[in-house]
């Protein structure tokens, strides 16, 4: 099935390694940033918050920008040198004893990632056909996860919190792992630079007013807002939250649930891509919101639960985890596939620079939403308002259907793909 699910053209097959091998050292690191600055360098908890958010909010800032560089010069020109930028980035995490150090190293990693998800999804799109692209970005979310998750048990033999170098070989070898992507690319000197467009109409030349005066994505934008708001925005602080302080689990418990999420996202994903395949992808989207706002309600009921049987909340804990997934892996391939099906080539880089803004505005979503409801005993009311949330995402998905071609809403190939020629 896997050999089925690669990507005809080698150059494909070569950046879904370069993936691969750069989230193994992501996960490597992604797991303990709070606990390397708080307990390891001893820097304030509100600090470090100060940071995190600070490096969200620089890339959601950047990402808009670097998508229109990307779209005049091309996505190589731009991604190869903020590999470096952000492999400088990790490093310097190595080296921060002071938060000063920690906000440069954040503000670099900003700069890379601002436009590094964009620019990878716009190169694979181009070496990839409409045919299998949809499957192909399955493929790289699998990939993805599959990575982190073993750089992340690879990490937790390694990290020491008595051993502060433990941590800083962790960030050196992150390091290096941003500089494998970079390398790939170099090795494929035709892969990523602009391109010429045949017959593309007005959108060639109409930056980001085209890209908003397109109606069926601005229905999709919508869709992703809401969901990544009550689905990914909350998987970090407010899933976390509530198992700790309502579900009263611990953190082990919580760990599970998180280990499931991933296995269950590494071992479905093939099966999902296979089953979307000729589907109706505004169906699939509506599908997602239903996983989520399930997932959140087991969670709930499981807290709920507690006095008929303690270990009631635990398995709602960790079942809430895999039913989120079963959303992950259907949105996962949809959402970039549906994004680079409605981009002009000449505006490719921006479309997905707004696909790459939305977990951006979410990730600042979400913990101002969880932190204080669950935090201030106002669980429920949180639980309500992301149960409902994705549901209401389902709508919008639902609503995005009359808006789409067969062909865009993945029912029929389309037959008259543009021609461009990529230099």
């Amino acid at each position: 099935m896997i050999r089925a699910t690669l990507p005809e053209r080698p150059e494909a097959r070569r950046l879904l390694l370069g993936t691969l091998l750069a989230a193994i050292g992501q996960g490597m690191t992604l797991p303990f940033l709070f606990i390397y600055l708080t307990r390891v360098r001893n820097f304030d908890p509100t600090v470090v918050g100060v940071v995190v958010g600070w490096q969200g909010l620089m890339s959601l800032i950047l990402a808009g920008p670097f998508g229109a560089l990307m779209d005049r010069i091309g996505p190589r020109r731009v991604l190869l040198p903020l590999y470096v930028v952000g492999a400088v980035g990790v490093m310097s995490y190595a080296w921060a004893h002071h938060p000063w150090q920690a906000f440069i190293a954040a503000s670099l990693i900003a700069m890379a990632g601002a436009a590094l998800w964009a620019g990878q999804t716009t190169i694979l799109s181009r070496v990839t056909n409409e045919q299998e692209r949809q499957r192909v970005f399955g493929l790289s979310f699998a990939i993805l996860n599959l990575g982190i998750g073993l750089g992340g048990v690879a990490a937790g033999f390694i990290a020491d919190v008595h051993r502060p170098t433990s941590f800083e070989v962790l960030y050196r070898v992150n390091a290096l792992a941003y500089l494998i992507p970079a390398a790939i690319l170099l090795s494929m000197p035709g892969v990523g630079g602009p391109v010429a467009v045949e017959h593309e109409g007005s959108g060639a030349v109409g930056g980001y007013r085209e890209v908003f005066a397109d109606r069926p994505f601005r229905r999709f934008i919508l869709f992703g807002l809401v969901m990544s708001a009550c689905g990914y925005a909350q998987i970090e602080v407010g899933y976390a939250a509530f198992a700790n302080r309502v579900a009263l689990v611990s953190t082990r418990v919580i760990a599970w649930g998180l280990a499931a999420n991933t296995l269950m996202i590494v071992v479905a994903q093939l099966f999902v891509i296979t089953l979307l395949n000729g589907r109706s992808r505004s169906r699939a989207l509506a599908c997602v919101g239903g996983f989520i706002a399930v997932s959140w309600l087991i969670l709930g009921l499981g807290a709920a639960t507690r006095s008929v049987n303690p270990l009631l909340p635990a398995l709602g804990v960790v079942l809430c985890a895999v039913v989120f997934a079963c959303g992950e892996v259907m949105l996962a391939p949809v959402m970039p596939a549906l994004t680079n099906v409605l981009a002009p080539e000449a505006l490719r880089s921006r479309y997905n620079a707004i696909g790459s803004m939305i977990w951006g505005v979410t990730a600042v979503v979400g913990p101002l939403t969880a932190a204080p409801l669950i935090g201030h005993g106002m669980a429920t009311v949180w639980l309500v308002l992301v149960i409902v949330g994705a549901l209401v995402a389902s709508v919008i998905a639902l609503s995005l259907r009359h808006l789409l071609t067969p062909q865009q809403d993945g029912r029929e190939l389309d037959p008259a793909l543009p021609e461009v020629t990529v230099s």
